[in-house]
This record gives C-alpha cells, structure tokens and sequence, in this order.
C-alpha cells in the first residue's frame, strides 16, 4: 500500500504532464542537459587532443597542478549533491523547512567549489603564469574548467532563488517538480565535474 508521500513523489503534482508521461518542465531540461552534455564533451575532447601533441617548451600541468585543492573542491561538490538530493527528498514528503536547510547547504558547499576555483585561477596566472593566451594548454584549460565554474555559479542562483521562493504562500510539496528540476541541473554539473577532474587533472598523474 503506498502511503501519500509516495502518491506525491510520483504525481508530479500538478505540473503538465506529456504524453511521454514526463513533465513538461523536466522535459524541457532533460534536452537542455543533453545539448550541454554534447557542448561539454566537445570541450573535454579539445583539451585532451591538445593534450596529446603539447608544444615544446609549453607548461607542464604536473608542476602547475594543485591535486590537493581539488581533490578538496571535489569532495566538497559531491557532498553539495548529497544536500541536494536531500533537499528533493524533503519537499516530497512536504517537509519545506527541511528543503530550505538544504537547499542553503547545498548552496554553501557551491560557493566554496567556486571559491576554490577563483583562487585556483588566480594562483595559476599569478604564481604560474599560466593565462588563458599564453599556450593552448591554458586555453583549453581555462576554457573548459570557466564554463562549469559559470554552470555552478548559475545553479547557485537558481538554489537561492527557490529558498526565496519557498517563502512564498502557497509553496509546498505541489513544487516537488521545480525542486527535482532543479536537482537534476545540480547533478549533473557534479557528473561533468567528475568527468573533468579525471580527464583534465588526475590523468597528467597517471
């Protein structure tokens, strides 16, 4: 026997629904995510060609590399999608206090990957003089590792965006769709990381 908390998980309450049985609003991000999905592996595959045919005389990435600091961002991101997860979960079982909890967390854990990320590029151009035209290494670099910064810092907005909105009358688990949409974006940020952080950084170890 389902109990209602279940019957509201899979309701998606009173979002469109198309023929796909898929929210409209769900459908619409799912094509946005694999279109972004399509633009971030061209960039992941630029840099790692590039990587295959370094300049003579070019940056060596093992002595600009911090593999300390971003494992650390790393840790910090995934635990960012653990919160969110949590927090999708909380506004399926109507418990909006929770939500805002973890939608503030999650948000939290995004500014300090991003943080990192800022003090990383400033101690790679100032200390490693590494900029984004000064080798192709650093524009393929920065290029790529730039755009899923900006793709956090807009899941940043968006997650605060849905805290203000929670406080608005009327919002309850019937939202449940907007937050799973939003987690959705959140995770799969977190997946192109994952994918960044091995291609671009752990393999110049192996």
């Amino acid at each position: 026997m389902s109990s209602p908390a279940a019957t509201v998980a899979i309701d998606h309450h009173h979002d469109h629904t198309t023929s796909t049985g898929i929210p409209n609003k769900k459908l619409l991000l799912w094509a946005f995510l694999a279109s972004d999905c399509m633009f971030f592996g061209t960039l992941i595959s630029t840099h790692l060609i590039y990587r295959l045919h370094p300049v003579p005389g070019g940056p060596d990435p093992r002595h600009i590399f911090s593999i300390e600091l971003t494992s650390f961002s790393t840790f910090i991101l995934l635990m960012s999608s653990l919160m969110m997860a949590l927090a999708v979960n909380a506004i399926q079982k109507g418990n909006v206090r929770s939500m805002r909890a973890s939608l503030l967390t999650t948000a939290f854990f995004g500014a300090i990957f991003v943080g990192c990320q800022v003090y990383e590029f400033h101690h790679f151009v100032m200390e490693k003089h590494l900029t984004i035209s000064n080798s192709l290494f650093g524009s393929t670099f920065y290029t790529l590792t730039g755009t899923h910064g900006i793709h956090v810092s807009i899941g940043i907005l968006w997650l605060m965006s849905m805290y203000f909105f929670s406080f608005k009358k009327g919002f309850s688990e019937r939202n449940a769709v907007d937050v799973d949409s939003m987690g959705l974006y959140w995770h799969f940020v977190d997946i192109v990381w994952i994918v960044i952080f091995t291609a671009v950084y752990l393999l110049e170890f192996i």
